[in-house]
C-alpha cells in the first residue's frame, strides 16, 4: 500500500513552497484549515472535485507527521 503521503508534493515553484496536493495548487494548509473551521471530508469533496478523500487524509497525515516532530512548550 502506498504510503498518503506520496500524494503530497513541496516544489519551490508551486505555491511558495508549500505542501501541496500532488499535480494541484490545493495546499495542505488551505485542507487543514477547511476541517478546522467544520466542514466535513465531504463538503471539501464538494468544494475541490477534483480532490479524493486520500488527498484529505494526506494533508492529516502531514499535519501530524509534522507535530509528532515537534515540542510546544
Amino acid at each position: 500500500m502506498k504510503s498518503l503521503l506520496e500524494r503530497i508534493e513541496i516544489d519551490s515553484k508551486v505555491m511558495l513552497g508549500k505542501p501541496v496536493i500532488k499535480g494541484t495548487r490545493i495546499t495542505v494548509e488551505l485542507i487543514l484549515r477547511k476541517i478546522s473551521g467544520g466542514y466535513s471530508f465531504g463538503e471539501i469533496l464538494l468544494m475541490y472535485p477534483h480532490l479524493q478523500h486520500e488527498d484529505i487524509l494526506a494533508a492529516v497525515e502531514l499535519a501530524a507527521t509534522v507535530m509528532a516532530n515537534e515540542e510546544i512548550a
